[in-house]
């Protein structure tokens, strides 16, 4: 059977997207804990357009339910660098984001944000088509369609990301139409005066993600044939269509245009990793149908899902039943035949950990980071597992994890009980306050700020308490880029 058999996307949130520079991730070395710099943006505008953005993907993480996967969002962060340097953006990081959503969903917003919900991944059935999604919403930050369609509208950014961020957080909140109406309500003018205009904005974004597909060693055909779907989906929905379909419709003219520049490039060097994205699509969907597994391997085997990742599936559900010792084996007998598929000894520490196996997980993801030093998802479960045996080294892991991931709430989480717990209550706090900050609740950041810097003076560490208020600093401006959308 086919695998587009349950493919169906929307290429694009109802916002449109800017792109901005990012700075690079601190180096491991580094013991600060802080946002990357927004200092550099050659134009003041773009800085603005940066500084809004963050601000919106805190508000969001504060009132959006999330998917919590560090191994599908591994997948996903990886998937987009390799994406990313093609689409003409090089030179920034992307933060993504994944939405704890069942339905059909990917967007970009200033600031360099791309987000999915989890449903994204229950429709692709390859990693073909799920890259397209994510190569066209890069299209979208490469052209600063977000900047470009404000600024000939005539209107200031900030009400337009204010009513995206109401807009997408009743969405993702199951609100469905009314999330989304609320969402275009200040662009209803706007849109329909320019309806040509956003199109055009599509087939840019359409163009430079096809390129940018066959530059990553992707057949651009590949979003043709999601285009494809959406047609179908469209037909199937008849006069009540998905509203992303509405506004941005999939024409004959954008479809026939796709089909022509799909034909005319050339594929680089062919990249497919179908078993991986299968296994990654595997825990989308068992998350998607935890009350029904059945159901989840039901639609990997109809859309063809390659045999491995039909056993690794298999293996999750053992151990959704406790049957821990079953899945382990079969996990094991999986990375003894793919060996560098590093998302399998991270499944089975991670499922160890979960069945209070706690040496085991330790020496599960130790033995996987000696070969795949830097993998978040089993430097995360080590900590985690770490916490209750050995603090100090969950301590020490920690400050390295969240140095090279200073957007990662997870790894502020488990800093501050690491800290708590062995020794230092001035950086707990501290990490406490950062992960405030990156989940919207800045107030109660700053207030977690005030007692690490009593705790640092307590404790007569001048250097630590300079860089507490060094942050307090910092915190006050992204309370005041927060305030803006209040």
């Amino acid at each position: 059977m086919s695998r587009l058999r349950h493919a169906s996307c929307r290429l694009c949130a109802v916002a449109l997207a800017v792109s901005l520079p990012l700075s690079a991730p601190a180096s491991a070395a580094t013991t600060d804990y802080h946002l990357p710099s927004l200092g550099g943006v050659p134009h003041a505008a773009s800085s603005k357009e940066a500084r809004l953005g963050r601000a919106w993907l805190r508000q969001f993480r504060a009132q959006a339910p999330q998917w919590q996967d560090p191994i599908a969002h591994y997948y996903l962060d990886r998937l987009i660098a390799r994406l990313a340097p093609h689409s003409g953006i090089s030179g920034q990081v992307p933060i993504s984001v994944m939405v704890n959503n069942d339905s059909l969903n990917a967007f970009a917003v200033p600031g360099g944000v791309i987000g999915i919900n989890a449903g994204l991944y229950a429709f692709a059935p390859d990693e073909g088509a799920f890259a397209s999604v994510l190569a066209h919403e890069l299209g979208h930050l490469a052209q600063r369609h977000f900047a470009r369609g404000s600024e000939r509208a005539g209107q200031t950014q900030l009400p337009t990301m204010a009513a995206m961020l109401a807009g997408m957080v009743l969405a993702a909140s199951g609100a469905g139409s009314a999330g989304l109406a609320t969402a275009m309500g200040s662009q209803a003018a706007m849109l329909q005066d320019q309806l040509r205009y956003s199109r055009r904005f599509e087939q840019e974004a359409d163009r430079v993600g096809m390129k940018t597909l066959a530059d990553a060693g992707y057949p651009p055909d590949d979003m043709v044939r999601m285009f494809k779907a959406m047609q179908r989906m469209a037909r199937l929905q008849g006069d009540t269509p998905p509203e992303f379909l509405l506004s941005h419709p999939v024409s004959e003219s954008r479809l026939s245009d796709a089909q022509s520049r799909a034909a005319q490039l050339q594929v680089a060097d062919t990249h497919r990793d179908d078993t991986l994205y299968d296994m990654v699509r595997a825990r989308a969907l068992m998350h998607l149908h935890a009350n029904a597994p059945q159901q989840a391997l039901i639609t990997l085997r109809q859309d063809d899902a390659t045999d491995a990742a039909i056993t690794y599936l298999e293996a999750l559900i053992d151990a959704d039943r406790g049957q821990t010792q079953s899945a382990l084996d079969g996990l094991d007998r999986l990375a003894e035949q793919h060996p560098d598929l590093g998302l399998l000894p991270a499944s089975a520490a991670s499922i160890a950990l979960d069945a209070r196996r706690v040496d085991d997980a330790i020496a599960r993801s130790q033995r996987l980071l000696r070969f795949m030093p830097g993998y978040l998802p089993a430097q995360l479960t080590l900590a985690e597992a770490q916490l209750g045996r050995d603090p100090r080294a969950a301590y020490r892991l920690l400050r390295d994890v969240t140095a090279q991931h200073p957007e990662d709430p997870a790894g502020f989480t488990l800093l501050a009980e690491a800290a708590g717990g062995s020794g230092h209550p001035a950086e707990g706090r501290l990490a406490r306050a950062e992960y405030l900050q990156l989940t919207g609740r800045i107030d109660k950041g700053i207030r977690q700020l005030d007692l690490a810097r009593d705790a640092a003076r307590g404790s007569n560490n001048p250097g630590l308490e300079a860089r507490i208020e060094s942050r307090r600093e910092a915190f006050i401006e992204y309370r005041d880029a927060l305030d803006e959308f209040s």
